[in-house]
């Protein structure tokens, strides 16, 4: 089990949370931009008396055995911010609703010496430093991967981030090359508009689209059918679904992801 170490409000609905301790002193970073861990957020029914492993690590199957199926762990992905290897802490920028969901509430609460079980990392994307254009787009659930993917262009990297969030109090400063304009939008209709409006895009293009379902799939459309953008060129995924909660659109996620593959063959439009 992590603990955190300390927290900051970094804007009314982000809390950057810091977590470390002894359990931290094995994890093992992915080198990928978009990076990510699980958070396991048990339930009060586990009380405080957790199952260990011999080597003294949470039990979790031991955990998920003795409690009832309507009150299981929950787990949620945070893509990782940064991790400071000497001093084995991990950072992650969790976007906050109120009392709405699992990791916000917990997050916004959060107190040093707090315990949060940290499963990972994964992750499989980072920008291409040779490519011609960079185009990086999505939500406040995918800012954290959009910042860290803006540090690690190269100087001369030319492109765009098209970043929303619903309050202009949550925008926050990003670095970035010169050559790469970042735009925030604070309507999720204005996500495609913007990109649309964008500038023909020198080739290669590079594009990183995740955040809300049904905008990225509407993006991923436009880059595939609009700008030309091939597959292979594209990371884009739904880090959640608009009215589901996140075990309901993880259930529905393949078949999403199936009928998007389908519209485009009826496109026309070849797979990688």
């Amino acid at each position: 089990m992590a603990e955190v170490v300390r927290t900051e409000h970094l804007t009314p609905h982000l809390v950057r949370v810091v977590v470390g301790g002894p359990a931290m002193a094995a994890f093992e970073p992915s080198p990928y931009a978009d990076s990510y861990v699980k958070l396991v957020m048990l339930p009060a029914a586990a009380g405080p008396a957790r199952p260990r492993r011999p080597d003294g690590r949470l039990d979790l199957d031991a955990v998920r055995a003795a409690l009832p199926a309507d009150d299981q762990p929950r787990l949620r992905s945070y893509t990782v911010r940064a991790f400071d290897a000497g001093a084995h802490e991990l950072t992650l920028d969790v976007v906050v609703h109120g009392d709405a969901g699992v990791v916000g509430p917990w997050a916004a609460g959060a107190h040093p010496g707090d315990e949060v079980l940290v499963v990972g990392p994964g992750g499989a994307w980072s920008p291409d430093p040779a490519t011609a254009t960079h185009l990086l787009v999505g939500d406040a659930s995918a800012l954290p991967a959009i910042a860290v993917a803006l540090e690690r262009l190269p100087p001369d990297a030319v492109g765009h981030a098209v970043v929303h969030v619903d309050d202009p109090a949550d925008v926050l400063p990003l670095a970035a090359p010169a050559g790469v304009r970042v735009d925030w939008v604070h309507d999720p209709a204005a996500l495609l508009a913007t990109v649309a409006a964008l500038p023909p895009l020198a080739d290669p293009v590079s594009a990183f689209v995740h955040g809300e379902a049904g905008a990225v799939r509407e993006l991923r459309r436009h880059l595939r059918a609009e700008r030309g953008v091939p597959l292979e060129r594209l990371s884009v995924s739904g880090y959640w679904r608009r009215g589901a909660d996140d075990e309901g659109w993880r259930a529905g996620k393949r078949a999403w992801l199936a009928a998007i593959e389908d519209a485009e063959r009826e496109a026309g439009l070849a797979s990688a």
